[in-house]
């Protein structure tokens, strides 16, 4: 069985992570997003990718422990 790599976080990928997020979290992830008019998908993306990586703008340029 192959699994499709993605370089980039779905909506649907996004929705399922947000709902585990408590409130104040998702606020503030759709307080970035409209502030930056980015979908709330690529902010959750950033988010881990810079927490990974320091460096890194998305997941297709996260190396982590570069950044560190």
């Amino acid at each position: 069985m192959q699994i499709k790599v993605q370089e980039q976080l779905s909506p649907s990928d996004a929705k399922v992570i947000l709902e585990r997020l408590p409130e104040r979290i998702q606020e503030a992830l759709f307080a970035r997003a409209s502030e930056i008019e980015y979908p709330i998908e690529a902010v959750i993306e950033m988010a881990i990718a810079s927490f990974l990586d320091t460096e890194a703008l998305g997941f297709a340029d996260c190396k982590p422990g570069r950044g560190q």
